[in-house]
């Protein structure tokens, strides 16, 4: 944690899909383009807000794909010169950092190229695309759980982890078949 970890000791709000999500990616997603040009290799909409007809947190999560993230001068400070806060460096766990948005609320989770993370992601964001039945699982999970009151709002996400290891193994199947 970069910063002061604040305990959250409330109940988790999730708000019903809404599609303004999108629009809020494709805006900060533009913004992110103009601050860093070439050294995006990938940016993707991940997390609930990415998934039609999910409860989510109204929280858009961005993966943002760089060289190294590791090298923080490379970026960081860009991004930052922008109003961009980084609160986590895990370099323990991918080299993860995170960035909260300027004025948009945003989890910027940044990986290096090649990062196992980015393929876990994004194969949990598709197969919840195209897969209602697991996306609605996922959601009853998701609503019970947030029902609880977390201290921290990792707590949340890990009481989830079972559900999300079930899934990931029927997608992980799924690319097997077709591959």
């Amino acid at each position: 944690m970069v910063g002061e970890l604040k305990p959250h000791n409330a109940q988790i709000t999730l708000l019903d899909y809404d599609p303004q999500w999108l629009k809020l990616f494709d805006r900060e997603a533009k913004g992110i383009y103009s601050i860093l040009g070439k050294k995006v290799l990938q940016l993707e909409h991940v997390g609930s807000t990415s998934v039609s007809g999910l409860c989510a947190k109204p929280i858009i999560d961005i993966l943002l794909v760089v060289k190294n993230s590791a090298d923080e001068s490379a970026y960081v400070p860009d991004l930052e010169g922008a109003g961009y806060t980084l609160r986590i460096r895990e370099p323990d766990w991918f080299q993860h950092r995170l960035l909260k948005g300027p004025d948009t609320n945003i989890n910027l989770h940044v990986f290096s190229k090649g990062s196992s993370e980015i393929d876990r992601m994004l194969r949990f964001r598709n197969w919840l695309r195209i897969n209602h039945s697991d996306r609605d699982k996922y959601a009853n999970v998701k609503r019970n759980s947030a029902r609880c009151k977390w201290k921290h709002v990792q707590d949340y996400a890990d009481a989830k982890d079972s559900i999300v290891q079930e899934i990931m193994e029927r997608a992980k199947v799924d690319d097997e078949k077709k591959g």
